[in-house]
């Protein structure tokens, strides 16, 4: 096969690339220049898509001796992540950019312009397995169960996963990756992982979106509607939170107090006891299926719910509902008729903690990813109780 490799700079990408070539494919390499200003060298393990990532994906390129391109995106990946991440956080939901990256530049804006040039897939260094289907290829978790990276390629379509090539999936460590591409004579064996949002790569999320979003004061108000403190700016807080938020009066019970939501339109942030941050169902119209789930969508599905990307699955139940008019949000899709809704079988699991509209919901069956739905409602177990 002739192989796109998207190489990000790191050991992963790298090793999936050599062995792309091992396994006989033609291989081209290509980094993807997310920023128009990528002048700072990365410090440490933050941050990623730098000169100095994009010197050493070209360094490793040359020791394969496969043919190296720099693409520039950083247009559609402000557009499409950067400005959906300030967008979503002015609309006091929490986002996850690196779903989006996948979504719209990795598998999306790169796939197509691969497909348009001829390549049969793109190769990346995600932990992840294709399987066979008798309907299509199946995305599973990792071998390795501590990288698997599953999670956040649960946005892929059907169509999409029929062109990418996963070679880590059965990898059962990293350090079984670093050791290999010391072997290979690929001088970034030992270079740490990024981590934290690549687009802040100094890890001060509050910081950066005060720099882009209005900072207007406003109430905190516990759940009873009284007003308790007062905030510089709601986009500064972020559901399950308890440190930093400097309230006037303790809670009547002693207890720490946490965020339970927050309001964009009256510029307002809830707080309450933990135990109110207990979700025992979430919705989403925003779903899609990581290809033929070989299911009845008509009727109710058994399933594992994964709320982020390290957290452990939940078993649920789910199924796919008409959206209800006078539950529909600002962010459902206009043409949206259907969504998601996931029980949490509480009989098996404590109720999910903290969740966050604009959070990614991936349902599982074993270690199958079926698709995923971006929050839009979450329900309290509480509430739900009481229904």
């Amino acid at each position: 096969m002739k192989i796109l490799a998207a190489m990000s700079g790191g050991v992963d990408s790298a090793v999936a690339a050599a062995r792309a070539v091992d396994a006989g494919h033609e291989v081209v390499g290509v980094h993807l220049a997310l920023s128009r200003m990528p002048g700072t060298l990365r410090t440490g393990s933050r941050g990623c898509c730098t000169i100095e990532d994009a010197m050493d994906a070209r360094r490793v390129a040359n020791l394969l001796d496969i043919p190296f391109y720099v693409w520039d995106f950083s247009e559609r990946f402000k557009a499409d992540v950067v400005d959906d991440f300030v967008a979503e956080y002015a609309a006091g939901r929490t986002p996850n950019p690196c779903m989006r990256c996948n979504e719209k530049i990795k598998f999306a804006a790169l796939l197509d312009k691969a497909i348009a040039l001829g390549f049969d897939a793109v190769a990346t260094g995600h932990y992840a397995t294709l399987i066979a289907g008798a309907d299509g290829p199946e995305l599973h978790r990792a071998s390795a169960w501590a990288k698997d990276q599953s999670y956040v390629l649960g946005v892929l379509t059907g169509a999409q996963l029929e062109k990418c090539y996963f070679p880590l999936g059965d990898t059962p460590s990293k350090a079984l990756i670093r050791e290999e591409a010391a072997d290979r004579g690929i001088q970034i064996a030992q270079k740490p992982d990024s981590h934290d949002i690549c687009f802040i790569p100094d890890g001060d999320t509050r910081g950066w979106l005060s720099e882009h979003l209005n900072r207007e004061p406003g109430e905190i108000l516990d759940e009873s509607g009284t007003v308790v403190g007062t905030h510089d700016g709601a986009h500064g807080y972020t559901i399950g939170q308890r440190r930093g938020l400097q309230l006037g009066a303790p809670a009547a019970d002693g207890n720490p107090r946490y965020v339970l939501s927050i309001r964009p339109v009256s510029n307002q942030v809830v707080v309450g006891p933990k135990e109110m941050l207990d979700i025992s169902r979430i919705a989403g119209g925003r779903f899609t299926w990581a290809g033929d789930p070989g299911l009845d969508l008509t009727e109710t599905f058994d399933c594992d719910v994964q709320i982020r990307a390290h957290a452990d699955p939940v078993p649920a139940r789910a199924r796919v509902v008409p959206i209800v008019e006078d539950e529909r949000t600002e962010h459902h899709r206009a043409d949206a008729t259907h969504e998601v809704v996931v029980d949490i079988n509480l009989e098996q699991t404590e109720p999910l903690s903290g969740v966050a509209p604009g959070q990614t919901a991936v349902l599982y069956r074993g270690t199958r990813v079926l698709g995923q739905l971006t929050v839009d409602r979450a329900v309290s177990a509480r509430q739900h109780a009481t229904a």
